[in-house]
């Protein structure tokens, strides 16, 4: 709450300096003063530029898929099943691969979900000061609230700031969370457009009480829709003394020069660029009394402190050559050095548990993009030289545009990396969660296909084969380890899309089909997901209304899902418990007025008629009835 008192404070000020920019209508003319009505500005003039320079405008229009985005994650969650509280993590409904990392990931897997990387951050360049504030309520006692503000000090320097929090309560016992995070951007470039820079700073904190789930009472009290614990509180969990939380911050710096001046009859261009990043990780668990009955032995009984932290810093420098008939092709090397550990050493009955992995990586590769017989082709690929770890990636794509409303690409990627951190070493309280492997490269290769046509289907598939697969499980004991699949895992995954719209009447229909060919005891996933949505919509009391109300169908066909491990903040593989093939209904009723969004929701509605006993992951219920309500409101000033 400092943050955001401190970017309300902050505001004025910074409106005051800010000097109306040009729009496109005035290219040739004089500036706009600031006391210019809002209708000299259209909306394509409020710029949104990702971490790759593509670039977007600011929309305030109302959709259904503005309601699928409404969450505390502001992306489409369509292959995710949410845990029961606002900012606790996700069970996932596919296989999720990164495919151009050289790096390995850090831990708590879990707590990621909400974690904003490099690419979630964006830079913009605005006529007028712009704000956005996201509020949405919370299970049970707290909100969530993103605040939002960005300013054009000149035409050529911008500047915005954002904090996201969230604190809800829950409905059952021990699962408040408490997140916070603090963001602030930099856009900028000289005079004749040659220098260009682009910045950002971002601080986490995300905490999540941990309860462990149902205990064997709870669970059959739950199961049997037993009416006196309607009352969620009333329910028993496994524990009620142990929380979890991932910090981080990042600062990253991307700035180039372009040896000309960027003119739109530069036939070619030449441009030298250098990025610096540099990520602080840590994660914490922490429990007042041990759990030896759950997770095993440990060294202390009381006041356990698990404490992990990862030191990453990436230097690279790039060349770029431009030209409209060789196209762009780009060449880039880096330097990362890497610093992950505890602060003790562990000595077992099988030897020495060592406290760190530290190094430096060097690395090396290229990216090319052209337009070829209608084709937009890309490549990028990078390949690690020197260090201690020896990874590679490759991404290839084509696309091509049959008209405005067909379009197709296919592409093939691969990658080689180590595994996670946390399968390589780590170190916990707890004995069973002590470890260090030897684990091979992870090795992954995808073909897909995507297509796009506004009269036909969207289909998205994919085939994804992967060597080495690493995976959390459970060993004879019935304890926690990761390991490491001797044999291939191939998945595919095929899925279609379909909008409707019948005069004031919309449908809105996802499926999503997976089949693990190999690997069907290390991966496991539901055959079919899908989401309809029918709707009314239209505009009220002389358009000052644009309304739009009607339910959402989700389900999942039965699956063994994977559990959850409080200690990790990692889900592993279990063959005991099957969850699924439940129906969800939702009911929405969002409107627009001027541009504010406001989302009126009554979440599993269908749970008022037979009652809720279905799960996210074994051990761990689904959302019950909620009423939701919200809005995003954007205000230019």
């Amino acid at each position: 709450m400092k943050n955001l008192l401190l970017l309300l404070i902050f505001i004025p000020s910074l409106v005051i300096a800010q000097d109306r920019l040009p729009t496109r209508d005035q290219q040739g003319g004089q500036q706009q003063t600031q006391t210019d009505s809002l209708a000299k500005a259209p909306i394509e003039d409020y710029r949104i530029i990702s971490v790759e320079s593509d670039t977007t405008f600011v929309d305030t229009t109302l959709n259904i898929h503005k309601d699928y985005k409404f969450n505390y994650r502001r992306k489409d969650n369509f292959e995710l099943l949410s845990f029961p509280n606002t900012g606790q993590t996700y069970n996932s409904l596919s296989l999720r691969r990164e495919t151009d990392k050289l790096m390995p990931g850090f831990v708590a897997g879990a707590r990621h979900f909400g974690f904003m990387e490099v690419e979630d951050i964006y830079y913009y360049r605005v006529p007028t000061p712009l704000t956005e504030l996201y509020f949405k309520t919370v299970p049970e006692q707290g909100q969530q609230l993103d605040a939002f503000f960005t300013i054009n000090t000149s035409d050529r320097l911008n500047f915005s700031i954002a904090h996201k929090g969230v604190r809800a309560l829950g409905k059952y016992q021990h699962q408040l969370t408490s997140t916070g995070m603090f963001r602030t951007t930099l856009n900028y470039q000289t005079l004749n457009r040659k220098y260009q820079l682009k910045s950002h700073f971002v601080s986490h904190k995300l905490m999540n009480q941990e309860n462990g789930g149902f205990n064997p009472q709870a669970m059959e009290q739950y199961i049997n829709k037993e009416e006196e614990f309607e009352d969620r509180s009333l329910l028993e969990m496994n524990f009620e003394n142990a929380q979890s939380t991932l910090y981080g911050k990042r600062f990253y710096l991307d700035h180039l020069y372009h040896l000309a001046e960027p003119r739109p009859d530069n036939t070619s261009a030449l441009t030298f660029g250098h990025i610096f990043n540099f990520d602080y990780k840590k994660f914490q668990f922490e429990q007042a009394n041990a759990m030896n009955n759950i997770f095993g032995e440990s060294f202390d009984s009381a006041n356990l402190n698990d404490v992990v932290r990862l030191e990453e810093l990436t230097n690279e420098a790039y060349a770029r050559f431009t030209n409209e008939v060789l196209g762009d092709l780009k060449a880039k090397a880096s330097i990362t050095t890497y610093n992950y550990g505890y602060n003790t050493v562990y000595y077992t009955t099988e030897g020495r548990i060592d406290n760190r992995l530290k190094g430096t990586n060097y690395a090396a590769g290229g990216e090319y993009e052209n337009s070829l017989g209608g084709f937009s082709v890309k490549a990028d690929a990078m390949l690690s030289f020197g260090g201690d770890f020896n990874s590679n990636y490759l991404n290839t794509s084509a696309a091509y545009a049959f008209n405005e409303e067909n379009e197709i690409e296919f592409g093939f990627n691969q990658n080689s990396r180590l595994p996670d951190y946390n399968f390589m070493l780590y170190q916990s309280n707890y004995l069973n969660y002590n470890w260090q492997t030897d684990f091979d490269n992870v090795n992954t290769q995808q073909l897909y296909f995507k297509s796009k046509s506004k009269k036909l289907v969207d289909i998205d598939a994919e085939i994804t084969q992967v060597q080495n697969f690493t995976y959390f499980g459970l060993n004879e004991e019935g304890m926690v380890k990761p390991f490491q699949h001797d044999d291939q895992l191939r998945y595919f995954k095929l899925k279609a899309y379909r909008g409707f719209d019948l005069g004031v009447f919309g449908l809105d229909n996802t499926i999503m089909y997976q089949n693990v060919l190999d690997g069907t005891s290390v991966l496991k996933v539901p055959a079919f997901v899908t989401r309809n949505s029918a709707y009314y919509q239209d505009h009220w009391f002389r358009r000052a209304l644009f309304l739009q109300t009607g339910f959402t169908f989700k389900y999942f066909s039965e699956y063994e899902a994977n559990a959850y491990d409080p200690v990790l903040a990692e889900f592993y593989v279990q063959n005991q418990k099957e969850i699924g093939n439940y129906p969800v209904v939702d009911f929405f009723f969002n409107g627009k007025i001027d541009q504010t969004r406001i989302f009126f929701k009554l979440e599993n509605v269908n749970s008022l008629i037979d009652g809720n006993n279905n799960f996210v992951a074994p051990g761990y219920p689904y959302t019950d009835f909620l009423i939701r309500f919200g809005l995003v409101w954007n205000f230019f000033m």
